[in-house]
């Protein structure tokens, strides 16, 4: 497989990613409202998905609905360039189908899972500068803690003078739980409609587009708890030591938010989650198939 589809898989996830960042700010703050907080004892200054957007454009200006903008590109290049390029290697070997026109969907989640674990801990840092510049916020509208970063350059410099180099992989655990469970439901979600979809007839557009809609739904599903978590452990202040201030590791956050703030807890943010996912994952696929068909007819000529 020419190695020119793992850059057209990264290039398809950042075009995606320019369009739904918005979702993905509102997605962060409302994760991390009413931290370790039981219900109703808290303060809501993002009630919904549409009141957050409001709230964010009111309290930050329109640029605050892009905030993080450059980590989360960068991430999104990085993580998707192998979980794309990965699955479209198993994809191109026959190592997803059970034969020629049926697409497993254990395989297509085993593959799935790999190219996002692989993607996630290179990504590692992009997705900690990412979570901890989108919960910035001013006045009324302030979450969770609060990481003084001017950019995402002035974030590496203040996170490695805490933790070093090894700072940018803090909760990397975390991050390859909610990653190749994310992968594997996604990957094989699209792969595995895409083949009936062709079968009946639909028009190559019409197949990325569904197929796309289809894994963004699922996905969002099951992966709430998990980006919840990792959200919460990558966003917390560090003591002086440079350990959280909050959650000791992955189980810890699990067993505090589900002491203090109950499964409802877990499920916050699902409204922006789903917003975001679906889309995206419809944008980037959808992106990744064209750019595909692209090169291949360039390459033809």
């Amino acid at each position: 497989m020419p190695t020119s589809d793992f850059v057209l898989g990264g290039v398809a996830a950042m075009m995606a990613g320019i369009f739904t960042n918005p979702i993905e700010v509102v997605k962060t703050r409302m994760q991390l409202q009413g931290e370790l907080a039981a219900r109703g004892t808290h303060a809501k200054p993002y009630k919904n998905v549409f009141q957050a957007f409001v709230a964010v454009v009111r309290n930050d200006g329109v640029a605050g609905l892009q905030k993080g903008i450059a980590p989360a590109l960068c991430f999104q290049f990085v993580i998707n360039s192998c979980r794309l390029g990965i699955f479209k290697v198993a994809l191109d070997n026959g190592w997803v189908s059970k034969n020629k026109e049926e697409v497993s969907f254990v395989r297509g989640m085993f593959w799935g899972a790999t190219g996002g674990s692989v993607g996630a801990l290179l990504a590692n840092p992009f997705f900690l500068m990412k979570a901890q510049l989108q919960a910035q916020s001013a006045g009324k509208i302030t979450v969770g803690y609060q990481h003084q970063h001017t950019s995402m350059f002035d974030a590496i410099r203040n996170i490695c003078k805490v933790g070093g180099i090894a700072g940018l992989w803090r909760g990397s655990s975390a991050n390859l739980v909610r990653a190749s469970v994310a992968s594997s439901v996604q990957m094989a979600t699209f792969g595995w409609v895409k083949s009936p979809l062709r079968n009946m007839g639909f028009n190559p557009l019409a197949v990325s587009f569904l197929s796309g809609l289809s894994a963004g739904s699922l996905l969002s599903c099951v992966v709430t708890p998990l980006d919840l978590i990792t959200i919460r452990l990558y966003n917390q202040g560090l003591d002086a030591q440079g350990k959280g201030i909050l959650y000791k590791g992955w189980f810890d956050c699990v067993f505090k938010v589900m002491k203090t703030e109950g499964i409802y807890g877990f499920y916050k943010g699902f409204g922006p989650i789903y917003a975001r996912s679906a889309p995206h994952s419809t944008l980037m696929l959808f992106f990744f198939d064209q750019l595909i068909a692209v090169r291949t007819k360039i390459s033809q000529k």
